[in-house]
């Protein structure tokens, strides 16, 4: 979606401009959970140890909502009962749908129950990232000089690309030259990232192609063992493009507090690196959020202390259940990650309130949309193609979510009555072909739109 999109959805997210303070929700049919937070604002190199790092008033005297179904809602209802038992699905299934205006769920089948969500997860790595980096949060990428050697260091920064390691490389030979230097010895630092550099729940056919050992140096997304060596190798071959000798291989060590820096790169924002991670679902980018989420928390870059700063902000923060949640690594690959779908339209639902708007809504214009080409949901996966969900074209927003064994889909989409509803749906041990699976839950999406009646 463009920034215009986006402006005008959050407008029809939010009925008269305002939107009343929440109260807790109990996961199940006609039940909803409310909000009752503080103002949103990004937070940046906030330690969230102490219980008042998100600290919140709650009221604890409130009572969840019933809702009242009319007629386009219950017809809606009606359809999703009969075509979550789709045999496409399988029988591990669940979905939860919430409408944005009324307060209510509309619908809930097994919602509470904690599924495999695959790379759902990225929603909650999304959230928590923005919440304590900031959107304008930029990653640095340094070259610094000591004792003969150029030291590559990695910040965290997914998206460097070796264009970006050229103007490094660039300025840093005019800095050797105009000391009479012509030979240099190079090395990479990245020690910001401890080991272990694989999560918990991966399997070995996942890295490096699906993802890659997660470390701070990277250059061109490559899908290598050692992102960081690889990085300095082809930092390496543009100093001696650039006239400068390199002594000897590559090697790993760790920055001086005496080098001198020669030169550095920021990424661009965080906000246009979420858009990206979401539109292509992108593991490695995950990851590295991950980590440095844990950083600006003031906590170790590993993944134990960022699903936890993740679970923290969740729950502290927003007021989102994490019962059943469990999160071992950014991206959802892990396959011990298990996730509720109440609780991932907990968290699409913060997109619909106008006061996280400013911190979440890139999450928003970073879902893929129903048959963008160059996204998830484009036609070249072979999403909402078939004769029930063509219908919701351009209509839906949502993140897919893709692992053996587990399939899920969770989002946003306004029903035939126009109002907006908050969906999530997930299978889990489905033996039908993985194409026919998202086809059975494109159809739902479609039916919670309205548009397959």
């Amino acid at each position: 979606m463009s920034d215009m999109t986006t402006q005008t959805a959050a407008a029809l997210f939010e009925p008269g401009g305002r939107r009343r303070h929440r109260k807790p929700r109990q996961h199940g049919t006609g039940m909803r959970r409310a909000l009752v937070l503080a103002m949103a604002v990004p937070v940046a190199s906030v330690a969230l140890s102490g219980p008042s790092a998100f600290a919140a008033g709650k009221d604890t005297g409130a009572t969840a909502k019933t809702a009242t179904l009319d007629a386009d809602d219950q017809q809606m209802v009606t359809n999703l009962e009969t075509r979550v038992v789709d045999t496409r699905l399988g029988s591990n299934v669940s979905g939860v749908v919430l409408d944005a205006e009324s307060d209510a769920t509309l619908w809930d089948h097994n919602g509470a129950t904690a599924l495999m969500p695959a790379s759902n997860v990225k929603l909650a790595t999304a959230t928590g990232a923005l919440t304590v980096l900031g959107t304008d949060h930029r990653f640095t990428t340094k070259v610094v000089y000591g004792d003969g050697r150029l030291t590559l260091v990695g910040g965290g920064d997914r998206t460097l690309t070796s264009a970006d390691l050229a103007e490094l490389a660039k300025t840093a030979v005019d800095g050797l030259k105009a000391a009479g230097l012509t030979s240099v010895k190079v090395a990479v630092d990245d020690s910001l990232f401890p080991a272990p550099s694989l999560a918990n729940g991966w399997n070995t056919g996942y890295y490096p192609d699906s993802v890659a050992p997660v470390r701070a140096l990277v250059v061109d997304g490559h899908g290598v063992d050692d992102t960081s060596l690889d990085a300095g190798q082809v930092f390496a071959q543009q100093l001696a493009a650039n006239g400068v000798t390199v002594d000897g291989a590559v090697t790993r060590a760790t920055a001086s507090a005496h080098d001198v820096p020669v030169a550095r790169h920021t990424s661009a924002p965080l906000s246009d690196i979420v858009h990206t991670m979401l539109k292509k679902s992108d593991n490695n980018i995950a990851e590295t959020l991950l980590r440095m989420t844990a950083l600006g928390a003031g906590r170790p870059a590993t993944f134990e202390a960022g699903t936890e700063v993740v679970r923290q902000v969740l729950s502290e923060r927003y007021g989102v259940s994490l019962t059943g949640f469990e999160m071992y690594d950014g991206s959802g690959l892990s396959r011990a990650d298990r996730i509720p779908a109440a609780t991932l339209a907990e968290i699409l639902e913060l997109l619909t309130q106008n006061r996280y708007a400013q911190t979440l809504g890139s999450i928003l214009d970073g879902l893929p949309v129903s048959g963008e080409a160059g996204s998830t949901l484009g036609p070249e996966w072979g999403r909402f193609d078939d004769a029930h969900s063509q219908c919701a074209v351009g209509k839906v927003h949502a993140k897919t979510g893709t692992l053996t064994g587990a399939i899920a889909l969770s989002g946003l989409t306004q029903g035939k009555d126009g109002k907006w509803k908050v969906f999530s749906f997930i299978e889990n041990g489905s033996t039908a072909n993985a194409n026919d699976i998202k086809d059975a839950m494109d159809g739902l999406a479609a039916t919670v739109n309205g548009c397959w009646a």
